[in-house]
């Protein structure tokens, strides 16, 4: 009995690291060693400095993971991207490829009576950790017209079931 829940614990704990936020890695860590612990990214990008591996947590969880990686595959940062500061970053004239680029896919892409392109909507946790939406608004060229934060009141004190 006690070897079955040993190896019932392992298994469970082994899940858990494939599924596992990869934000321990260290400078230096090979590409290789970062997929193989975190499990395949969501999405792979370019950047400048070589690629990006992404673990979003859309569109239900509030957290996306950017691991990046220089040209000789090994990790140079690491970092959540899903919060006020980096947000602030936008900026019109931004491209939709931009915005997935720096904080992965969006929860949701939607269309509103008062703006004539897509708006992108990612679920994030504020400071104070309460449930956000930053929306990014795109004209219909795919550039970024405006953006900003919104509280989601599912979950909220007055949320009625």
């Amino acid at each position: 009995m006690r070897s079955l829940l040993f190896t019932l614990s392992a298994v469970f704990a082994a899940w858990l690291t494939g599924c596992a936020v990869p934000y321990g890695f260290a400078p230096g860590t090979s590409r290789d060693a970062v997929i193989h612990q975190a499990g395949a990214p969501t999405r792979v990008v370019r950047t400048p400095q070589g690629e990006r591996l992404q673990y979003s947590q859309q569109p239900f969880g509030y957290e996306a993971w950017m691991v990046d990686v220089d040209s000789a595959g090994r990790v140079i940062g690491v970092y959540q991207a899903l919060n006020e500061h980096n947000f602030n970053r936008i900026q019109s004239g931004w491209t939709r490829d931009d915005v997935e680029r720096e904080f992965g896919p969006p929860a949701q892409v939607d269309h509103v009576a008062s703006w004539r392109g897509p708006v992108m909507t990612y679920r994030w946790r504020d400071v104070a950790n309460s449930r956000m939406f930053y929306w990014v608004y795109l004209d219909d060229r795919g550039v970024v017209g405006r953006a900003h934060p919104g509280m989601e009141l599912i979950g909220g004190p007055n949320h009625k079931s």
